[in-house]
């Protein structure tokens, strides 16, 4: 359906037609041996118990047994314990379950044992029955060693360590590792076992040669604050890391918290109830090799030495693929040209996009991860403060993402948010000062939170494929399933077909939240289809270039919500099809701040808004738009009247 509006003002508007037809708590689980979980929430037997917590992508993951009763207990009897007294380089303990030999003491059985003094080059060893749970409490340690793990648990069945209270523990290695038996000790703590650390003192584990704390089972932290510095991981755990109100402060040549098992992907998760988390890591911050669910906390994380170190990269020759005179060429969009003095213009713009040229690019392999908060599989978000300043992706899912809640403060190399399924929010305060494209994941669902985002691409982006889009190759590459051979045929797995068409079922729902985006390329790219039902949505898009308000495929359309949109006129589409009215305008060239005021019949102002960019196109929708009616919209000083499609 074409119109045509005419408009008599110095400065003729040129309308744009649409072709318009018409949560969980803190889990935790008795185990037998506790007395009760100090801070932890209780069932009607009597054990620490949670929810299970509810993820908005699936199915539900269980965090009912994260947590033992015996693994926020603190409290220890001194009388019915064991000292050991360190002496620089001897220990002397009247325990016959303690074995000295020099400046090596080895734990080997069940009993709480209360550790103080120092080992000038010397190591504790537990090495017990594999049914004993060995308590170990921390009371003014310091242990170094030159060439191993300062503590190195061998056997037990878990082992408990407590950081006595008012006391400050020291756990270093020289810089060396050398094997003392047929297990690669390659950490300050390395343990074959369960292990919990709780307490209200501190711990520093210092390791120049390799990973700060290793746990070949379940690494849990209940209590206590820790330093960790490292050359490889920080933390690093086979089965899973789970932490509850300790605070951690991690400076890490690796990952700063590493969960991974490569025989079974169903464990290496890190299940974070709540806790402070200061991590500088030249790798990931957190990375889970299966799942990574945080219920609360305080996050603090630089990855890969922030967005800073990211790869540049720019928009200034996007559309030129080939040497071409744009993206869309031949049976693409036609390009709505700029309005002339007295001259009357009406430009369709419907969905086509198809794509006309080869586009072929080095794929690239990332060498090393550097992202904020990593997972193979779902990565979900109940609550919580995120202060992430990452070189590659913020926050990433090999799988798909839920955010629910919390408060981000994000600058990013890459994606602030990506998904290589579902990326949905439907909760939370996302504030994204920098980034390559803001949000992007194969289904794209915005349900609520208050999200504002800056992009030098585009700011939601609906693709299929993995992400490798920050480190080698060019953007299309990755987004659409693995890049286009030169001869322009897809990767096998999808993406971009022989014929150009983009990824199949890609696509964007917006029915609820606020949504501001800057962006230097697309505003919304949804690469498939693109829903709107409620929700705000002001989108703010360079005027020149070959990007878009609006980049869609197979059709957009807006049935609810507010939608205002201002950008390039050269690649432009507004909505295919509309439950309520649209008005979708060419303004010629408007400079930034320029305020655009929409107004019905009786004068009441229906919408203001001042772009933060130069634009030319305006597109608006809103629950008071009607089809039919017609409203008058101004541009800085120039004004009209149209009707609503």
């Amino acid at each position: 359906m074409k119109k045509k509006i005419a408009l008599v003002f110095s400065l003729i508007f040129v309308l744009l037609v649409s072709g318009c037809a018409g949560k969980g708590t803190n889990g935790v689980s008795g185990d037998g041996d506790g007395t009760g979980a100090s801070g932890a929430l209780e069932n009607a037997d009597g054990d620490a118990a949670s929810g299970t917590a509810a993820s908005e992508i699936g199915v539900e993951i269980d965090t009912t047994e994260m947590f033992t009763d015996r693994d926020f207990e603190v409290g220890y009897d001194e009388s019915e314990s064991a000292l050991i007294q360190m002496n620089g380089d001897s220990a002397a303990c009247s325990s016959d379950a303690v074995h000295i030999s020099g400046s090596t003491v080895t734990i080997t059985d069940e009993g709480t044992y209360i550790l103080t003094g120092t080992l000038n080059d010397g190591r504790i060893i537990v090495n017990a029955g594999d049914t004993d749970k060995p308590h170990l409490v921390l009371k003014g340690v310091s242990v170094h060693s030159e060439t191993s793990a300062p503590l190195y648990i061998l056997e037990a069945d878990k082992v408990f360590v407590t950081l006595a209270a008012d006391t400050s523990n020291i756990l270093s290695n020289g810089g060396t590792f050398t094997a003392v038996d047929e297990n690669n000790i390659d950490g300050a703590v390395f343990s074959k076992q369960d292990l919990t650390f709780n307490g209200s003192g501190s711990l520093t584990v210092t390791s120049p040669a390799g990973h700060g704390i290793v746990c070949k089972d379940d690494l849990v932290f209940t209590s206590g604050t820790y330093t960790i510095d490292s050359a490889s991981h920080g933390l690093d755990a086979n089965d899973s890391v789970r932490v509850a109100n300790a605070a951690l402060t991690i400076n890490s040549g690796k990952d700063g918290i590493h969960a991974e098992n490569s025989d079974d992907t169903s464990l290496g998760f890190v299940y974070i109830a709540s806790g402070t988390f200061q991590i500088s890591a030249e790798g990931d911050g957190i990375s889970a090799g299966a799942w990574l669910q945080t219920e609360d906390g305080e996050f603090d994380i630089i990855s890969g030495g922030g967005s800073v170190n990211a790869e540049q990269k720019t928009s200034e020759s996007w559309g030129n693929f080939k040497g071409g005179g744009g993206k869309f060429q031949g049976g693409g969009r036609p390009q709505a040209s700029a309005p002339q003095d007295g001259e009357l213009m009406s430009v369709a713009f419907a969905g086509d996009s198809s794509l006309s040229g080869a586009l072929s690019a080095d794929s690239g392999e990332d060498s090393t991860s550097i992202k904020g908060l990593k997972a193979a599989g779902k990565l979900i978000i109940h609550n919580g403060t995120f202060t992430i300043d990452a070189a590659d992706d913020a926050v990433h899912s090999n799988a798909s993402i839920a955010i629910n809640g919390g408060a981000f403060e994000i600058a990013s190399g890459d994606d602030a948010f990506h998904a290589d399924e579902t990326m949905a929010v439907a909760g939370g305060t996302i504030n994204i000062t920098e980034s390559y494209e803001g949000i992007e994941g194969l289904h794209v669902e915005i349900s609520g939170g208050d999200i504002t985002l800056t992009a030098s691409d585009d700011g939601l982006n609906a693709a299929g494929g993995t992400d490798q889009s920050g480190f080698g190759g060019f953007r299309g590459n990755e987004k659409f399933g693995g890049g286009m051979s030169p001869g322009g045929a897809a990767s096998p797995d999808g993406g971009i077909s022989p014929d150009g068409s983009s990824s199949t079922g890609a696509g964007i729902i917006i029915s609820g939240g606020s949504l501001y985006i800057k962006a230097s390329g697309d505003g919304i790219d949804a690469n498939g289809t693109l829903t709107i039902s409620g929700g705000y949505t002001t989108v703010c898009g360079p005027a020149q270039g070959d990007t878009a308000t609006l980049d869609y495929d197979s059709g957009a359309v807006i049935t609810g919500g507010t939608f205002i949109g201002t950008g390039s006129s050269g690649m432009a589409q507004t909505f295919s099809d509309s439950g309520q009215g649209v008005i979708a305008i060419n303004a010629g060239n408007q400079s930034a701040g320029a305020e655009i005021t929409l107004t019905d019949s009786s004068g009441k102002d229906i919408i203001t808004y001042a772009p933060e960019l130069a634009y030319s196109v305006v597109i608006i929708s809103s629950p008071d738009i009607v089809k039919g009616e017609t409203y008058k919209i101004t541009v800085g000083s120039s004004s009209g009247e149209f009707t609503a499609s």
